[in-house]
């Protein structure tokens, strides 16, 4: 065991090592000796005056030219710009603008391609091309979806059964007049009933810095998580419907420049649940009540600036959202999460990457049904996939090392705008940590201990913003084993 322990800890310090050492390759080292004998300044009577620095020359943007779109709106494909028709800059800062420009629209998942050139020029007068290549924008696909977690557990702990699987129609209109707005109907049966429709516009006004969005939902499920035993969920089940939730959200956003976004959230909850999980978990809500109705507000702050959003691999990105769920005794929860993400190209084809998440919720009271922390959604640590870890503050930080092994292009046989699929695979290596408190953790061992993962794997990175992970990992508990996970923006 304690072998086990020093490779975690050795793999961790592996990993913080080689972000340091990247670091220092940053500090100006003296010059050897001969190069400062051919820069030795000579003798005062030999000296000329040096001539005074000219500022550079400065381009005038003439005009800006969008080909390739037959859906998207070019006013929305120019809002992705750096700049904008009648911008003076120096060609150093355009040709990092250009680059600027490319990654702001594959970040928008609106195109497989994007091209942002200089077209001509005119003396100090320009012209910019942007050459787009659009996606399909219309998904109307058989809904086949695990409710699981994961596939792991879907497999392990529920033996693959079918009884645990959500089908039906998701039909999700991206893009649908043009201007990136996006329309989702969604009829689901199975374990959960489900209808939804949401409706998402993001440039709601003539300045594209103002937008909305709007929903709603209905579902029902036959099977709920009640409580968490032994840091696994515990499920309970009936013939008939035993819990019943209805949703309405209002959303505002302002997007004042590129990278930055505010949203202003108002939700409102309708849930009840059947008399069995009270007998089996009193506190799953407040006061031993079966039904629940109240508000949340909500504020987010977004930034984003990063290479390629689904798989960065250079820059930052971040939120910080601020919370208030129920003024009464029905739910009275005020919630505080962060979120980065911080990745670094050290070589042509290997970066590294640090992802933090950081989680209060106060008061500290909270009934079984707000405590949901690490193992949900995508706030996890690689090779605890099996648990899940409850409570009212939280912490983790995953770091990973990745290297491009291959790059390849497959011909498509269909008739699309995309003649081949291209597939990235990485190799990787890497380390995750954390800490979960909770002031009633029940017959739970993970809460209030130092938790600490690591593995390596495989990534597969393809169109449509396609991520598929085979990661083989190892946690403090001395288990192992192989864990699939999957990415896609449908």
């Amino acid at each position: 065991m304690r072998l086990k322990v020093l490779k975690y800890v050795f793999l961790i310090g592996l990993l913080f090592s080689v972000g340091w050492s990247n670091a220092q390759m940053k500090v100006t080292h003296p010059p050897a000796a001969d190069t400062v004998m051919m820069n030795a300044v000579p003798p005062p009577d030999t000296v000329k005056p040096t001539p005074p620095s000219q500022p550079p020359s400065l381009f005038t943007i003439r005009d800006i030219f969008v080909t390739g779109n037959k859906k998207t709106k070019g006013y929305t494909i120019e809002r992705e710009l750096p700049f904008k028709r009648g911008d003076k800059v120096a060609l150093t800062e355009l040709v990092q603008s250009f680059e600027i420009a490319r990654q702001q629209l594959m970040n928008t998942a609106l195109f497989h391609e994007a091209i942002v050139a200089l077209k001509s020029f005119n003396g100090y007068d320009i012209d910019i091309l942007v050459d787009v290549k659009e996606r399909w924008y219309i998904f109307p696909i058989p809904y086949f979806k695990l409710v699981d977690r994961n596939l792991n557990q879907w497999l392990v702990d529920h033996k693959g059964s079918l009884d645990r699987v959500n089908y039906g129609l998701k039909f999700t209109y991206n893009n649908f007049t043009g201007r990136k707005d996006k329309l989702k109907l969604w009829l689901v049966n199975g374990y959960t009933r489900q209808a939804q429709v949401r409706y998402e516009q993001p440039y709601a006004d003539k300045s594209l810095k103002h937008g909305y969005n709007i929903g709603f939902s209905y579902l029902s499920n036959r099977e709920i998580n009640y409580a968490t035993i032994d840091d696994k969920q515990a499920f309970v089940k009936q013939d008939g419907f035993i819990r019943k939730q209805m949703q309405v959200n209002l959303e505002y956003v302002y997007r004042p420049a590129l990278r930055t976004r505010h949203t202003f959230r108002m939700i409102y909850f309708d849930e009840t649940i059947g008399d069995t999980v009270l007998q089996l978990n009193p506190h799953y809500y407040n006061a031993g009540l079966r039904r629940i109705r109240y508000p949340e507000l909500s504020y987010t702050l977004d930034y984003q600036f990063v290479d390629y959003l689904p798989y960065p691999q250079q820059g930052f990105s971040g939120d910080f959202t601020l919370s208030k769920q129920g003024f009464g005794k029905d739910m009275n929860v005020w919630q505080l999460n962060a979120r980065a993400n911080f990745s670094r190209k050290f070589a042509p084809k290997a970066s590294y990457t640090v992802q933090a998440n950081a989680t209060l919720k106060l008061p500290f009271d909270q009934p079984y049904y707000a405590k949901k922390m690490l193992g949900y959604g995508d706030n996890n640590l690689r090779g605890l996939e099996y648990y899940v870890i409850d409570g009212v503050a939280g912490i983790s930080l995953r770091n990973t090392i990745r290297r491009q092994i291959l790059d390849i292009k497959i011909r498509n046989p269909l008739r699309t705008n995309i003649d081949r699929v291209p597939f990235r695979f990485y190799l990787k290596t890497y380390g995750d940590m954390g800490y979960v408190y909770n002031r009633h953790p029940g017959q739970n061992q993970l809460p209030n201990k130092f938790l600490y993962s690591g593995g390596f794997g495989l990534d597969i990175v393809t169109i449509y913003d396609f991520v598929l992970r085979f990661e083989y990992s190892f946690n403090q508990l001395g288990q192992s084993g192989l864990f699939l996970h999957n990415r896609n923006d449908f």
